[in-house]
């Protein structure tokens, strides 16, 4: 059995929400985590480079911070299905020796938002994750 599918795309959204430029400028800056006893991320750090933003986590390690390898990455438009908003999303991926960190980093309501979908490659038998993760960004 075969279907013939219509997908409408860009002529369906409202044109406001279609532009030829993406700014990330809400994105830029050093975020901490706003709860203090994370196991996961301790801040990130946003800073633009041209039409890319390269991205600086910092995980919260038992005894200290584990910086993590720095990502460049180009915007994408997120949008949103309440209030037709539309806003600067970025995805980075991250490659450790025991695990690949796939991010999704967006701003809502002044809030920086990480969703990290954590794939361990190790053979350790470890469950593989999703998290979502709340920033402030620093003064």
């Amino acid at each position: 059995m075969s279907a013939t599918l219509k997908f409408k795309q860009s002529n369906d959204l409202n044109p406001r929400l279609m532009g030829p430029r993406l700014d990330g400028a809400k994105l830029i800056g050093r975020w901490l985590n706003t709860n203090r006893n994370s196991k996961g991320l301790a801040e990130c750090s946003i800073t633009a480079e041209g039409e890319h933003y390269n991205i600086r986590l910092t995980g919260a390690g038992k005894d200290a911070p584990v910086k993590w390898p720095q990502a460049k990455t180009a915007p994408m438009v997120n949008l949103e299905e309440e209030a037709n908003q539309r806003s600067v999303a970025l995805t980075a991926d991250f490659e450790f020796d025991f695990m690949k960190a796939e991010t999704h980093i967006r701003v809502n309501r002044g809030v920086l938002v990480i969703v990290l979908f954590i794939t361990f490659t190790d053979e350790s038998g470890r469950s593989n994750y999703v998290n979502r993760e709340f920033f402030y960004r620093e003064d």
